[in-house]
């Protein structure tokens, strides 16, 4: 197994698909299917911007699976000091390719890449309602420091 940086976003697309339809399962009111057009075309802009890196996971011929990574600068305020951080967009692994030590693979390249590049932080976000990520997470380690809540009107 390997980890391939890439700017490939037509397997990044491809990639994609269980991931975005498991958001639309989870909260249909605000996400859409995955739809293989206009998800290419969203990843073929965002694989140029700046600080943005897309890495694959591949195991012998196959792509098992993708993180999309975010290099974060800070700069200090009058509130915060300033920081840098490796901000985890996305990480899927296909279906049919999950509990085979593929996610733990790239978090632990992740953290690799974030010590190279002298950040001691990761940070990412799920869905409340996605256990799966909630008990993987824990499971490496990653701690709870901040809550995001809404109020429907």
């Amino acid at each position: 197994m390997e980890m391939i940086l890439t700017k490939d976003y037509g397997i990044l697309a491809k990639l994609n698909e269980s991931v975005q339809n498991l958001h639309a399962e989870l909260f249909p009111e605000q996400f859409k299917i995955h739809n293989i057009d206009e998800v290419t075309e969203f990843f073929k802009e965002v694989v140029n911007k700046p600080n943005h890196l897309f890495l694959l996971i591949k195991d012998e011929d196959d792509f098992v699976g993708y993180a999309w990574i975010e290099l974060k600068n800070s700069q200090e305020t009058q509130f915060k000091k300033a920081f840098r951080t490796l901000y985890v967009h996305q990480i899927n692994i296909v279906e049919g390719q999950r509990n085979r030590g593929y996610g733990s693979f790239i978090i632990h390249k992740i953290a690799g890449f974030a010590r190279e590049h002298q950040m001691n932080r990761i940070e990412l976000d799920y869905w409340t309602d996605n256990r799966i990520a909630k008990n993987f997470y824990e499971k490496l380690g990653f701690k709870k420091f901040r809550e995001h809540v809404f109020m429907e009107i």
